[in-house]
């Protein structure tokens, strides 16, 4: 079998991925989960214990008060909800003025201690990034785990109750993965606007449930994908199925940009792809930076060139993908 050669991201793009000014810090809160879908980079469930510490929490929380650039706290995991510093990063960043994204898998809503979650959304304002990887019941119980879909649907409704997805203020956004391949016939993310009104029209029709925005979000070979594909000897001819598809314009809107990734254990990263798969950034001598280091230099702007991987063509094929959606 010959092996298939990807062309290295960082001889594809046309010159080195530049850090612009860092407006968007991304905390990985830790591994602890409600579910175990079989699509999660992060390789997130309910038997995962890695969390943040307290120490590394309170590092966070001042870097939220000491850097006013930071418009954003993006707040992932695992269900970032359940892992420790979840309400005192929400809290601090409320104070500070800045927009709080919480990446919710919606199900934990109805886990003994979390029922308080959609009234405290609601009232801190914040924005739910819901993961809803199809409408229809099957595709998602086969990707997330059986009652999955049911359970999602009850928690868009309890969020619409409280205004979401109505109120300007509250604003709820659904994310949609494709299913994992099982053979070569690969293909990208539908286009995410159809996609959209598609979602919104069966969504109001068959469960009344209105929402803002859909983001189309494509499987990056990277944790439990990776494993997938491997086990169907798919990684290789993936890898090169999203190189094929590598669009240049996209290249400008990237992620990784204008943000920094942060695990669990105070380390930073570009995203958290890289994360996930342990490539730190570094500063313009190499040295792996952490939430300390940049609390000690007094800026977040310490990263000049972004580390780049083969996976990185996930982000950028067709109409890209990032946590926001489709890039172009």
């Amino acid at each position: 079998m010959i092996e298939t050669r990807i062309t290295p991201f960082s001889e594809k793009i046309v010159s080195p991925l530049n850090k612009k000014e860092i407006n968007i810090l991304q905390i990985n809160l830790g591994k602890r989960c409600n579910l175990a879908c079989n699509h999660c980079h992060v390789e997130a469930s309910p038997k995962r214990t890695e969390e943040l510490s307290q120490e590394i929490c309170q590092d966070l929380i001042e870097i939220i008060y000491k850097f006013p650039q930071i418009k954003i706290v993006d707040l992932t995991g695992g269900a970032p909800e359940m892992n420790y510093g979840f309400k005192s990063l929400v809290k601090a960043a409320k104070k500070t003025g800045k927009q709080v994204i919480v990446r919710s898998n919606l199900t934990i809503y109805f886990v003994a201690g979390f029922e308080y979650l959609p009234e405290f959304f609601a009232e801190n304002q914040i924005r739910i990034v819901a993961s809803l990887p199809c409408y229809l019941a099957d595709n998602v119980d086969k990707m997330r785990g059986n009652g999955v879909f049911d359970d999602s649907i009850q928690a868009l409704q309890w969020l619409n109750k409280l205004g979401y997805g109505k109120d300007p203020n509250l604003i709820l956004d659904l994310v949609y993965n494709p299913q994992l391949p099982e053979n070569e016939k690969f293909s990208l993310t539908p286009e995410q606007h159809n996609l959209e009104i598609a979602y919104k029209q069966f969504l109001k029709n068959n469960f009344n449930i209105v929402f803002n925005n859909l983001f189309t979000i494509t499987n990056l070979p990277v944790g439990r994908t990776k494993f997938h594909l491997e086990r169907k000897q798919l990684y290789s001819s993936y890898l090169q199925f999203l190189e094929s598809q590598f669009n240049q314009s996209t290249v400008d809107n990237l992620m990784c940009l204008e943000q920094i990734s942060v695990d669990y254990l105070g380390n930073i990263y570009d995203c958290d792809f890289n994360q996930m798969m342990n490539l730190p950034a570094t500063d313009k001598d190499g040295n792996h930076l952490t939430v300390s280091k940049l609390l000690k230099s007094g800026s977040l702007d310490l990263i000049n060139e972004i580390k780049t991987a083969d996976y990185c063509y996930g982000c950028t094929a067709g109409c890209g993908s990032s946590c926001g959606g489709a890039l172009v």
